[in-house]
């Protein structure tokens, strides 16, 4: 019989896919909002600092995970309860999957300022400087990256540690989004956010190249164009995890990622990932059904994990 945290899981993916993120008083929206409070207390230009406010932070939300997951060792439905309300709060599939395909119907149409418009939900790239082939590669890097962080990744924790892997992955993960990154203000006193980031997504990321291999041919990709394109290049990224997805998804469709990159805090200049053509349109729409068939297999990977990992422990 499986475990109340693989049936949690299962109940917590549906949910997402069914109703998406709420409209209103999101808890990862809260959990910026008091991040966003406490850095305008305890901000200094320093890692000390920037280690405390992850400590503070990061560990009150693991403790209230670890309080909800014993609470729920008394009782299957509770553990059920919360590991699906858990999943379905951190869990981005759905909006990614939503945002994705909306960006590439407004390039497809070529209405570009809805589609400007639209980016900043996906990532912190600074869209009034990119043309179409610059949105088209924005959101196809965009869907792949968070293709890892925001399913595959939390899936993986929730499997293995149910409720606290779940808050915790996505307390740690936030706070790299908001801090991460490389700017003046942040690349001292968000160090410990970006770099304890980089640790927890170290497998979730390679697993996600692993999926996206075998996924690729169901959307008309190239299985072996993703391996190829990942053991070459992903490496060559800035980044230990983004690289991995970005790589195998260029290798999958067959495109062209990297390159010079404008957020809004400066320029990067990234390794080109792939060897294949420009993305456009049409490679967003399809990047976007090869996340949602990842996410799927990552789910079922992650339930029965739970599920058989539940069993040893009886």
């Amino acid at each position: 019989m499986a475990t109340g945290r693989a049936l949690g899981l299962l109940a917590g993916i549906a949910a997402d896919g069914l109703f998406g993120d709420p409209r209103r008083g999101h808890p990862v929206a809260g959990f910026g909002t008091l991040a966003t409070g406490l850095e305008r207390v305890i901000y200094r230009d320093g890692k000390a600092r920037g280690a405390a406010h992850l400590a503070i932070l990061g560990g009150a939300t693991v403790a209230a995970g670890v309080v909800v997951e014993r609470l729920g060792r008394r009782s299957p439905v509770t553990q059920f309860l919360s590991t699906a309300v858990a999943t379905w709060a951190v869990l981005g599939g759905a909006s990614l999957a939503e945002q994705g395909t909306l960006i590439g119907r407004e390039l497809d149409s070529g209405d570009i300022g809805a589609a400007r418009d639209r980016l900043p939900s996906l990532c912190g790239r600074d869209p009034a400087l990119l043309d179409q082939a610059g949105l088209s590669r924005a959101a196809v890097e965009s869907v792949a990256e968070n293709t890892s962080d925001a399913v595959v990744a939390p899936l993986l924790w929730g499997a293995a540690f149910g409720v606290p892997g779940l808050l915790g992955y996505r307390a740690v993960n936030t706070l790299d989004a908001m801090i991460g990154y490389r700017s003046a203000k942040y690349a001292r006193f968000g160090w410990a956010s970006a770099r304890l980031d980089d640790v927890l997504n170290l497998v979730p990321s390679r697993v996600t190249a692993v999926l996206t291999g075998l996924c690729a041919p169901v959307v008309g990709g190239s299985s072996g164009g993703a391996f190829r394109v990942w053991r070459r290049d992903a490496r060559a990224h800035p980044s230990p995890n983004a690289g991995q997805a970005e790589a195998a998804f260029a290798g999958a469709l067959e495109i062209r990622l990297g390159g010079r990159t404008r957020y809004r805090h400066g320029v990067e200049d990234r390794p080109v990932l792939g060897d294949g053509r420009t993305p456009d349109a049409g490679h967003v729409t399809r990047a976007v059904e090869l996340s949602r068939l990842v996410g799927g297999v990552a789910g079922v990977v992650a339930v029965l994990f739970a599920a058989l990992a539940g069993r040893r422990r009886r």
